[in-house]
């Protein structure tokens, strides 16, 4: 009797740290870098049915994902997806490109397709604007993406770096707000200003001589400056669209608070609600989250996580029962 397969997957969530270039100023549109993190992820497990299942969280965007992947890689949806996990939606942990990812992963190992992780987000229509979310399903760790030129498909990678072992994030959720996404999404970037060419220049100048050196020195706080001043400047950019430089005012209340405490790389992940921060030490960490819950007690909807960095990408295991 032939063995029937299950593959099961790990999708990482990200930090969208900010894009370099909204406007394409210098050639290029986007840009942009992020963090894989490890206590936040989707993970799933694929089997063949003999009828089509999904149970557990985000089912609908499951099934829309099976949909698009099955009739796009022409290959029978008669499986069982089993959803023991799901990044959040539309809190700016990249929910959407991790759930296709996996389920297109999962596909790929049970009919032996062959595709690599960049086929499968092409499918999926992902890394329109960012390709962060993609980075690090393949690689994890700190990831720069190079936005898009005339003839891009996915944005390439440029720079991959494991985050030191002792670095921490602190996240702030707002249970209240999703970010922008959709449509929403499609139309605020229409409505944008251009962004300057002068300030793009200098985004890149700091990402690269000033960002990127201290995460290769372990330098958390000439990091910390650099994302502080990139979030500045396109949160500053998006405002229009999103109330401010955060989405939240809760949010901002309590990233103002965290930053007077010590906290550097201040910021809202892609369009949030979802702040963050990062921290050098995992019981400074802990210690500063717990401190923050006691703090903001009143705010029903806020809520403070400690998260660590994950230096590998997305995990796809085959096993036979």
């Amino acid at each position: 009797m032939t063995q029937q397969p299950t593959v099961s997957v790990i999708a990482p969530a990200r930090l969208h740290m900010g894009f370099i270039d909204l406007s394409g100023s210098l050639g290029r549109h986007f840009g942009s870098i992020g963090v894989a993190l490890n206590e936040h992820a989707t993970r799933l497990s694929v089997t063949p049915a003999a009828q089509r299942m999904i149970t557990g969280d985000c089912a609908e965007r499951a099934d829309q994902c099976l949909t698009m992947l099955c009739k796009a890689l022409n290959v029978s949806d008669k499986v069982r997806i089993d959803i023991e996990a799901a990044i959040p939606e539309h809190v700016g942990l990249g929910s959407g490109t991790q759930m296709s990812l996996a389920i297109g992963s999962a596909l790929n190992a049970l009919y032996d397709l062959g595709l690599s992780v960049r086929d499968i987000a092409s499918v999926m229509d992902r890394g329109l604007r960012s390709g962060i979310g993609i980075g690090v399903f393949e690689q994890g760790g700190l990831v720069v993406d190079g936005g898009r030129g005339e003839n891009t498909i996915i944005p390439p990678v440029l720079v991959h770096f494991d985050i030191p072992s002792e670095w921490r994030f602190i996240l702030v959720f707002d249970k209240r707000g999703q970010g922008l996404h959709g449509q929403q999404e499609i139309q605020a970037f229409k409505k944008l200003p251009p962004f300057p060419q002068q300030e793009a220049a200098r985004l890149c100048y700091l990402l690269l001589m000033r960002g990127l050196p201290a995460v290769a020195e372990n330098n958390i706080v000439q990091f910390g400056e650099v994302i502080s001043q990139l979030q500045q400047s396109v949160g500053e950019h998006f405002s229009a669209a999103q109330g401010g430089v955060f989405t939240s005012p809760e949010v901002t209340k309590a990233m103002h608070w965290l930053a007077e405490q010590g906290a550097v790389a201040i910021g809202q992940t892609s369009w949030g609600p979802t702040g963050f921060c990062a921290i050098d030490g995992a019981e400074l960490a802990e210690s500063l989250t717990e401190r923050a819950r006691r703090e903001f007690v009143q705010f029903d909807n806020l809520s403070f996580v400690t998260a660590s960095a994950r230096n590998r990408g997305g995990e796809v295991f085959v096993t036979r029962a």
